[in-house]
């Protein structure tokens, strides 16, 4: 028996409790992991909270990222003590999850957690970390570089945009941090940036087309920030999009594309093919600084994790949130 957040659902609510488990309530195939850490994301936090319908199958074990090490497998590729991790692919959502003790999932999904990194540090990053290094990995093939300008980061004191800060500025670049915390200035400086704005700036609809700012934008939020962010960026600049805090919507015109040759990525990490996911955790393993990760992490347990989501939804987190699923 092993501990487990279990979601069901009766008569259209939605409940979630800590419970005891066996393995007859994994899938019947796939590679068996004992988990050591998860995470918990914006998405993990609206699937908790029922928030917003995440969750398609019931009863399910949430939670979009876990890292352990391999106790058994049914595919030779995988053996007992491998380290690995898995962002997305549908846990939490559509199979069951890493807010778990113990998890069996497809071997398709599974990464190997790169050498000189831990399973602890591996879910530090998460999702979070992982779409961060996605973006910017859009940007440096773009051809950006530190000599283009400067980059902005919105969002950037959540984990996403933590990480983002930390990679670009590990890399040379000079990053503007947005942030609704006017608090967190020390600790965005502390990652790297060197300069934060208040969120306020970008959140209010703008102009169409706005004065050149930015070389290049790592977004999190959606919304007017997005718009924004797009009216701002200089010619043949790039802004690779993420997330939908804010708003899911994208009130703007096609000027920054048409007139001024913008290019707006699309980032999606739930379902990123294999290549991209190993040339993230490369980058996230060779130039995130690991102190610096350190700083960015809340840990609780697994029986936290109930009253810590809507804290992640309102806004109240700096930074990444541990989950350590054993203690």
């Amino acid at each position: 028996m092993f501990n487990a957040l279990m979601v069901r659902k009766d008569a259209d609510a939605q409940t979630i409790q800590l419970q005891s488990i066996s393995d007859s309530d994994l899938p019947a195939s796939g590679v068996t992991i004992d988990v050591d850490y998860s995470t918990i994301n914006y998405k993990d936090a609206l699937a908790v909270t029922a928030a917003s319908p995440i969750i398609r199958n019931y009863p399910l074990i949430p939670g979009i990222d876990l890292a352990g090490t391999v106790v058994a497998s049914d595919d030779e590729r995988w053996k007992v003590g491998d380290r690995v991790l898995v962002n997305g692919y549908g846990l939490g959502e559509r199979h069951n999850g890493g807010l778990t003790q113990k998890a069996r999932v497809a071997s398709d999904f599974l990464v190997a957690i790169p050498e000189g990194i831990t399973s602890r540090q591996a879910m530090a990053i998460g999702t979070a970390g992982y779409t961060a290094a996605l973006c910017v990995e859009a940007l440096y093939n773009h051809g950006m570089s530190p000599d283009d300008g400067e980059v902005l980061v919105t969002g950037a004191s959540g984990g996403v945009g933590s990480v983002a800060v930390a990679l670009l500025a590990k890399q040379g670049f000079s990053v503007t941090a947005s942030t609704g915390k006017s608090s967190a200035s020390d600790y965005l400086q502390h990652l790297g940036a060197s300069t934060t704005i208040d969120r306020n700036t970008l959140s209010e609809r703008g102009k169409p087309l706005q004065g050149e700012q930015w070389a290049g934008v790592v977004d999190a939020v959606g919304g007017n920030t997005l718009a924004n962010a797009c009216a701002q960026t200089r010619y043949g600049g790039a802004v690779a999009a993420c997330g939908l805090a804010e708003s899911p919507a994208l009130p703007a015109t096609v000027m920054p594309f048409i007139l001024r040759g913008v290019t707006l990525y699309g980032i999606d990490s739930v379902m990123a093919p294999m290549p991209k996911r190993l040339t993230a955790w490369g980058r996230l393993a060779n130039d995130l600084d690991l102190d610096l990760l350190e700083t960015m992490i809340n840990e609780v347990s697994l029986s936290e994790v109930i009253d810590i989501a809507p804290k992640v939804l309102a806004g109240d987190i700096t930074g990444r949130i541990l989950v350590d699923v054993n203690a």
